[in-house]
């Protein structure tokens, strides 16, 4: 075999392994992002450092909805703080105490895990169901969070999409000239 040949062969050994592996990477995700789903649980990313240490900033927290009554100390949970203490958005956070409210509902107390005092707030949960930590993915997080920036979406979307047009004109040309050459040997057979 010529070195050209060798070459070609290495090449098309290379585009074949790196398809695969694009391929498994989008399985890969898309099983991250649907299999849980299937199983009712919510996604989190961590964006803080307070859980660094357990959670580190860029996990990615599944967590499935449990009856508020079921949640104990130790167990972490994903909640909106009460309007006024401070953080913005969600928290997760481990309950550290949890007593009787007056209404009969608990009232729960939190912590960070790498914080050196508890939250100074108090809570009940809003609803009968708090989401609470089942499993996590060191990182993930950050690949979420970079499908929100718009021109990582369109390489995501746009390079395999490029990559499967440019293979299909690829094969049309191939066939096309394949189909040429048969055309040109049938004719030059029958003269």
């Amino acid at each position: 075999m010529g070195r050209g040949k060798q070459l070609g062969a290495a090449a098309k050994r290379l585009r074949r392994i790196a398809a695969g592996a694009l391929v498994a990477g989008a399985f890969a995700l898309a099983a991250v992002m649907l299999v849980p789903a299937l199983f009712g649980l919510q996604r989190y990313v961590i964006t803080g450092d307070s859980m660094t240490g357990t959670l580190d900033r860029g996990s990615l927290v599944f967590s499935e909805l449990v009856p508020v009554a079921d949640l104990k100390v130790g167990d972490v949970i994903t909640y909106v703080p009460p309007p006024g203490s401070g953080p913005q958005g969600r928290v997760t956070h481990r309950i550290i105490s949890v007593e009787a409210g007056g209404d009969g509902r608990p009232v729960m107390q939190t912590k960070g895990d790498a914080n050196t005092v508890a939250d100074p707030w108090q809570f009940s949960p809003d609803g009968p169901d708090q989401a609470r930590a089942v499993f996590y993915l060191s990182y993930v997080g950050y690949l979420l969070g970079a499908l929100n920036i718009r021109e990582v979406r369109m390489v995501v979307i746009g390079l395999p999409a490029l990559l499967i047009a440019i293979g299909l004109l690829a094969r049309l040309w191939r066939d096309a000239g394949i189909e040429a050459r048969r055309r040109e040997q049938a004719e030059t057979g029958s003269a």
